[in-house]
């Protein structure tokens, strides 16, 4: 991940996105989860927070400090009560088995190679309590628009006279469920985003995870 890149889009990105795209997955997630500990890996300036207001004690990292900025706005702005860091995925500021929760809302396809992939989830694991349940979101390389890309992709972000370009690593539905099964989770579900609404979930742009970290046997 490119943190300059990240950091230079981060106000564009406050003001274009400052709800969440994912606000009916996140809100059944709160219903389900109720209440606990929850960590937002990779939370950028904090949207993905808002479903998990009440009855959740919130934490966020992102290793954009930029974003970190803009998160702790966002937050005063909703009277969001969240401890904020600036923090890599890979190598994640807490003692194990921390939080109830976990949610990384497209963050793990920005990721290059499997072994950062695996680290990521092997550390978003690492933190979580057994019994603990994450969502996890990537972008899926069936969409229509990257049909004809290679899985490995530059997305242009354009910001005054700037063009700031992200990388993006792009899944396949099985290719993302082997990765988070080999990384120690129970795969719960795998499924399109609430806005796809075509019968053939496969070529969704999101793909979106819900995992468990199984209870340990003595």
């Amino acid at each position: 991940m490119d943190r300059e890149v990240f950091d230079g889009i981060a106000p564009g990105w406050y003001n274009r996105r400052h709800w969440t795209i994912f606000r009916t997955e996140l809100e059944s997630l709160a219903r389900r989860w109720v209440k606990g500990t929850l960590l937002n890996i990779g939370c950028a300036h904090g949207p993905d927070f808002l479903p998990f207001k009440e009855g959740f004690e919130l934490y966020g990292v992102d290793f954009s400090p930029e974003m970190i900025r803009l998160a702790r706005r966002y937050a005063h702005k909703f009277s969001l009560d969240v401890n904020l860091q600036v923090a890599d995925a890979r190598h994640l500021p807490y003692a194990d088995e921390t939080f109830d929760w976990a949610i990384s809302i497209a963050t793990l396809h920005h990721l290059r190679g499997r072994d950062e992939q695996l680290a990521a989830l092997g550390e978003m694991k690492r933190v979580l309590k057994p019994g603990g349940e994450a969502f996890i979101t990537v972008w899926n390389k069936f969409q229509p628009r990257f049909w004809l890309k290679g899985k490995e992709v530059y997305v242009p972000w354009r910001t005054g006279d700037r063009v700031l370009r992200r990388y993006y690593y792009l899944f396949s539905y099985p290719e993302i469920e082997g990765l988070v099964s080999k990384a120690g989770f129970r795969l719960l579900r795998s499924f399109p985003e609430s806005s796809f609404r075509f019968p053939v979930k496969f070529f969704s742009r999101n793909i979106c995870l819900l995992v468990r970290k199984e209870q340990s046997v003595s």
